[in-house]
């Protein structure tokens, strides 16, 4: 048995957001790119492949990874890219998107061959916390002024807008795009391909997905463009469980279980957000908060109910650990870093990669 920590990528499980995802682009004409920033393991890009269009990145690595090991067609995005890294960007990339009027002009030459799209404000968005979101007052993410970017269409092919984040309401993405269209139909009309961007929960239970293909399509033919998306979440969400061990119990007002793994260190995300991971069935009449072994008194996965008193050795699943889990996974307090595994469409178990302590060495110096 693999020793835990280790997060399990399940492909049956990845296939039902494939099957939504072929949906979407047979209905609505839309291609669609996986956003490299939220799931970057290559293990699983042999399926994947076969239902997405290629990826989006926020980073020269991200480029090379997508062009090498995901292939299709491969867009390149930075907020800021450097001197010494544009030439390698452009040289891996299909489309080259910039963030700014300033870095379009800037690397003009050095992108001449690429079809060049720019980053759209809309000043808009889902987000609910402020450390997400693209919309945020004096945000660095994208232009915004119709007037300053008219004057640099002759530059440019398409556009790419993101802000939606973990929305899950078809209706409140509808009235952000009818918001977006508002402010900027004029300049998709001079366009040829718009990029909605991601964190739109097409694939959730219950999303209306016959209406989501018909909005795009409606905006695709209205503006005469190509519609891209650009799915993170929703490529991978409910594939993905982080196995780990209890290792100790406590009570300090409340039963406390100390597992194998950490929130700072292998879900980051739930101490950035201050959310609960999620661990089914909760339920039972055995309340434990689930910790982890860090020494940051906040590492703490959640709260949940147990049909029975945990123990040393038993094992948990925490539901839902594909996103911004792997691409961020750190050495904090030197905690084993989880392997990574894949069950295959049979069934059967491989082990992706396994972390030692010469990696934990080889992270410093």
């Amino acid at each position: 048995m693999l020793q835990t920590p280790y997060y399990l990528i399940d492909k049956r499980k990845l296939l039902r957001n494939m099957e939504i995802i072929r949906t979407v682009r047979e209905r609505s004409g839309a291609k669609v790119l996986l956003a490299l920033k939220c799931f970057a393991t290559w293990a699983v890009f042999d399926l994947m492949r076969e239902y997405m269009d290629g990826t989006t990145s926020s980073s020269l690595y991200e480029v090379k990874l997508g062009r090498e090991k995901f292939g299709g067609e491969t867009h390149a995005y930075s907020v800021a890219f450097a001197d010494h890294e544009i030439d390698e960007v452009v040289a891996n990339a299909d489309k080259i998107i910039f963030n700014s009027i300033g870095q379009l002009e800037r690397f003009a030459a050095h992108s001449a061959g690429l079809p060049r799209g720019l980053r759209l404000n809309p000043q808009v968005s889902s987000s609910a916390f402020d450390l997400a979101d693209p919309a945020r007052p004096f945000s660095r993410l994208g232009e915004w002024d119709v007037a300053k970017i008219e004057g640099v269409l002759d530059r440019i092919s398409g556009f790419m807008i993101h802000n939606n984040c973990e929305n899950e309401d078809f209706a409140l993405f509808d009235r952000m795009l009818g918001h977006v269209e508002e402010r900027f139909g004029s300049l998709f009309e001079r366009v040829e391909w718009v990029s909605l961007g991601g964190g739109i929960h097409f694939t959730g239970e219950g999303y209306p997905v016959a209406a989501f293909c018909d909005r795009l399509a409606q905006f695709a033919q209205r503006y005469g463009v190509q519609v891209y998306l650009e799915p993170g979440e929703a490529a991978i969400t409910n594939t993905t469980t982080l196995e780990v061990t209890v290792l100790d119990t406590m009570y300090n007002g409340k039963h406390l279980a100390i597992v194998d793994s950490s929130i700072e260190a292998h879900m980051l995300d739930l101490l950035v957000y201050r959310e609960s991971a999620k661990v089914t069935p909760n339920t039972g009449a055995y309340t434990y908060l689930v910790c982890g072994k860090s020494c940051l008194a906040g590492d703490i996965f959640g709260e949940f109910r147990f049909e029975r008193p945990l123990a040393v050795g038993d094992r948990l699943s925490i539901e839902d650990a594909g996103g911004y889990t792997m691409v961020k996974k750190n050495w904090f307090n030197g905690v084993r870093m989880p392997a990574i595994a894949v069950r295959e469409l049979d069934g059967t178990v491989r082990v992706q990669r396994e972390f030692g302590f010469a990696d934990y060495v080889a992270s410093l110096s």
